[in-house]
């Protein structure tokens, strides 16, 4: 049996962000736009604010909800509008995206990334004690639904190389970027 989604809408630095949310917790935190428009690659790179990077506004819009999960769906909004405010590092919300085992498992070690770090695809398999199991954990980084609270945009590729990331990889950048300057050790990811 599934529990009802709730939603609230927010404008981020990086475009509308979506943060859907049941009575168990956060099920998913995405940027609509990029759902609605993945078969259109250049999407990706207009939608994106013009002072991308200058800008670190963050605005909930709107709230879908019933009383059980307003005070979460606030809260996450609040969470997230410190993250880009520069004034948060980590996230304490209930998480409840539906996932296989493995995919909780991957899930759990992304939470584990330090802020404004990386760490490969074979980095995050060897620590789930296989390191062969690089392919599934960039499946399981791929499918993650609950963008940056889940950290799969720390995720890169073992030659030091930004691999895919469901919201764009320009907002990948901005969010790795955001993050180093932040931590105070700014470099060059691109």
């Amino acid at each position: 049996m599934s529990l009802p989604l709730n939603t609230a809408y927010c404008l981020s630095p990086l475009g509308e962000l979506e943060i859907h949310a049941s009575t168990a917790g956060l099920v998913a935190v995405h940027f609509p736009a990029v759902q609605q428009d993945r078969s259109l690659a250049s999407a990706r790179h207009t939608e994106l604010p013009a002072a991308l990077g200058a800008n670190t506004a963050f605005e909930l819009l709107h709230l879908q909800t019933d009383s059980h999960t307003k005070s979460l769906l606030q809260e996450a909004a609040e969470q997230l509008r410190q993250y880009f405010a520069g004034e948060r590092q980590t996230f304490n919300l209930p998480l409840a995206a539906p996932g296989t085992t493995f995919q909780q498992q991957v899930w759990h070690q992304l939470r584990q990334i330090p802020f404004g770090h990386t760490q490969s695809y074979g980095e995050l398999a060897q620590r789930l004690g296989n390191k062969n199991a690089m392919r599934a954990v960039g499946a399981a980084n791929g499918r993650n639904p609950i963008a940056i609270i889940v950290p799969c945009h720390r995720v890169i590729g073992a030659d030091g190389k930004l691999t895919g990331y469901a919201g764009g990889l320009d907002r990948k950048i901005w969010l790795l970027q955001h993050e180093q300057r932040v931590a105070g050790h700014f470099h060059s990811i691109i």
